[in-house]
C-alpha cells in the first residue's frame, strides 16, 4: 500500500490517481489502435476518450450519490468533503455515464458507428480497469473483509486510514487486486474475441456478461461499506446492476448474432 508518490509543499502526487490517468490514456490509445482497423478515424477515438473520461467520472459520483442518497441529503456539505472528491465513484456509474456520453456524441457524429466504436473500446475498457483496481489497492479504498488466507493484505498507512477509511493492521482479502487480475484475463479474451468475431456488437455484449458476472462474484469479498445495498442488504448496488446488466448482454449479443450485421474489419 502506497497512497502517496511524493509531497512538494502544498502538493501531493497520489498513486491513484497516477495509476487513473494511466489507466485512461492506455484505453483510448488500445481503443484508437483497434478502432483503426475499423477504418476509424484515430482523431474521433480521442475525441470519443475525453468525452468519456468526463462523462464516466460524472457517472460514477452521481451514483456514488445515489447509494447513499438518505446520508447526501442529511449532511449536503458532504458533497462539497475532501472525501467525496478523492472518492472514485462506483464503477457502473462511470460505465453508464460514459456510455451516454459516448453515444449523445456519435449521434452527433454520423460517420461513426456506435457498436462498431463500442466493440473496439470494449477491450480497451477492460484493461483499464484492471490498471485502475491497482491504483484502488495502492489507496487501500473498494478493500476486501476480513481474512486469514496466506494472500490476505494487511494495510498499515494512517493517512489512508483517514482519508478513505480502509481498516489497518487488519487481514483483508486483497479485493482490488482480484479485480485487476479478473479484468486483466477479460482484456485477454475481448481481444481474442475482437480478432475472431463475426458480427458488430459481440465483443461489448461479451463484455457485458464477463464483467457482470465477475462484478456480482467479487462483491462478495468487499469489505467497504460505502459501496450501497439494496433489497435490505441481500445485495450491494453493484450486484444489482450486474443482474440487469448480464441479461442486456445476452440479449444484445443474441439479438446481433441473428441479424448478423457485417463488420468492416479489414483482413
Amino acid at each position: 500500500m502506497f497512497p502517496r508518490l511524493f509531497e512538494i509543499g502544498p502538493v501531493t502526487l497520489h498513486t491513484y490517481g497516477l495509476l487513473l490517468a494511466t489507466a485512461y490514456l492506455v484505453s483510448i490509445t488500445v481503443a484508437s489502435r483497434l478502432a483503426e482497423r475499423e477504418s476509424i478515424p484515430v482523431n474521433r477515438v480521442w475525441d470519443l476518450g475525453l468525452i468519456s473520461i468526463v462523462s464516466a467520472l460524472i457517472g460514477a459520483k452521481v451514483l456514488l450519490v445515489l447509494t447513499d442518497l438518505g446520508g447526501y441529503l442529511e449532511a449536503p456539505s458532504r458533497l462539497v468533503s475532501l472525501e467525496f472528491w478523492q472518492a472514485g465513484g462506483v464503477f457502473y456509474g462511470g460505465l453508464m455515464g460514459a456510455v451516454i456520453g459516448c453515444a449523445i456524441f456519435i449521434w452527433r457524429t454520423p460517420q461513426l458507428k456506435f457498436w462498431l466504436v463500442a466493440d473496439a473500446a470494449a477491450p480497451a475498457i477492460a484493461l483499464g480497469q484492471s490498471i485502475g483496481r491497482l491504483g484502488c489497492f495502492a489507496a487501500g479504498c473498494d478493500y476486501g473483509k476480513p481474512a486469514e488466507l496466506p494472500w490476505a493484505v494487511t494495510f498499515t498507512s494512517e493517512y489512508a486510514h483517514q482519508y478513505i477509511g480502509v481498516p489497518i493492521n487488519i487481514s483483508l482479502h486483497p479485493t482490488q487486486l482480484y479485480e485487476s487480475g479478473t479484468t486483466l484475463l477479460i482484456f485477454g479474451l475481448l481481444l481474442w474475441i475482437y480478432k475472431k468475431r463475426r458480427f458488430t456488437g459481440q465483443v461489448f455484449s461479451s463484455y457485458l456478461v464477463f464483467y457482470g458476472v465477475a462484478r456480482f462474484a467479487l462483491e462478495f469479498f468487499r469489505g467497504d461499506m460505502g459501496r450501497g445495498f439494496v433489497f435490505g442488504g441481500a445485495l450491494s448496488t453493484s450486484q444489482f446492476i450486474s443482474l440487469l446488466i448480464v441479461p442486456a448482454g445476452v440479449v444484445t449479443f443474441l439479438y446481433f448474432r441473428s441479424q448478423s450485421l457485417p463488420t468492416t474489419r479489414r483482413v
